[in-house]
């Protein structure tokens, strides 16, 4: 749109075909709107992302008690990964006590993006909180051009505008470097999450920051990029191996993908620590239960979850600016180095 104005009850009633009598109707809930007018006035709100003035102001005025947690990832990722459990839990023990109502939604297609714009244009819903933020996802500055309340679980980049709450994910990743360094480990590799996520690249970050700090060098044959997954992890522990055949440490920037990691090294005979030492990031139930037990970086999963919800409720009921925090984390060490 020319200039980038916010879209007017004009633009809309120009899109969908009608008069601005027929969009007001629709947006207040009147019943005297035909159906085929009120499929084409919900069609251009979504596709012109139109936030009325009153629901503007009905966003600071008002509340539906009501918050959605948005996670754009399928349904065998939210159920596979601990970490998106661990949040839900956090986030669900601050909502009740403020008596907010927690709505989940998996944004995995246009039509449940579709569905969630609805749901702000309507307002539905108080605020947002949103998972799993990748460099090109237009959620963000949707919800931001609508001007409803969002928080981030991590930031897009260190120049987010947004409200976030993270975990020091370069120094936690330092930490578990030093610490292999300090174990005698010469060539450390990592595998990485996906790079398009400040959390992929900070933690990348932070094993080639602990490697320059101790003078040792790095080589690019050290990285594999993986996707925070099991079979992720197993497919980049069996490239590292057939690359550098005399690696001696692993540090993967997720627990589930250093029990694939685990897996394939078990697969190929090496001796864990013995080998090779392997170090996770997270601190989920999956590190104390693997062959040898992990020793991986501990995030505060379920107080990222409880400060994002209390941040949003900051917000949404206090007008309160934005907020932008990061929990420190902590080394936890185990047989697997």
């Amino acid at each position: 749109m020319a200039g980038n104005r916010r879209p007017t009850i004009k633009t809309v009633a120009a899109r969908a075909g009608v008069g601005r009598t027929t969009v007001s109707r629709v947006v207040n809930g009147s019943d005297l709107v035909s159906a085929d007018a009120r499929s084409r006035v919900l069609a251009a709100i979504k596709e012109l992302n139109y936030v009325p003035d009153s629901v503007a102001r009905g966003l600071v005025t008002s509340r539906t008690n009501s918050v959605a947690l948005v996670i754009p990832e399928s349904e065998s990722r939210l159920g596979s990964e601990p970490f998106f459990a661990a949040l839900i839990r956090g986030v669900s023990a601050a909502l009740a006590e403020s008596r907010t109502q927690l709505q989940l939604m998996l944004v995995r297609d246009q039509a449940e993006r579709d569905q969630l714009t609805e749901s702000v244009a309507t307002r539905r819903v108080d605020g947002v909180l949103l998972v799993s933020v990748h460099a090109d996802d237009q959620l963000p500055g949707m919800l931001e051009d609508m001007g409803l309340p969002t928080v981030l679980a991590g930031r897009r980049g260190a120049d987010e505008r947004l409200s976030y709450v993270g975990s020091d994910n370069a120094g936690g990743a330092a930490e578990a470097v030093r610490h292999l360094l300090s174990r005698g480990r010469t060539k450390i590799a990592t595998i990485t999450g996906p790079l398009d996520m400040d959390v992929g690249r900070s933690r990348l970050a932070g094993w080639r920051a602990a490697h320059q700090e101790a003078g040792v060098p790095t080589s690019e044959l050290l990285v594999e990029v993986g996707d925070f997954t099991l079979e992720g992890g197993v497919r980049a522990m069996r490239s590292l191996l057939e690359r550098i055949p005399d690696l001696d440490a692993v540090f993967a920037a997720s627990d589930l993908m250093a029990v694939g990691a685990l897996a394939e090294l078990r697969r190929s005979r090496r001796q864990v620590p013995g080998d090779i030492a392997v170090v996770g990031f997270e601190d989920s139930i999956l590190a104390r239960h693997t062959d040898p037990p992990l020793t991986t970086v501990r995030q505060p999963v379920e107080e990222v979850g409880r400060t994002m919800a209390r941040i949003l409720t900051d917000i949404t009921l206090h007008g309160a600016d934005r907020q932008q925090v990061t929990l420190p984390t902590e080394l936890v060490v185990r047989e697997s180095s």
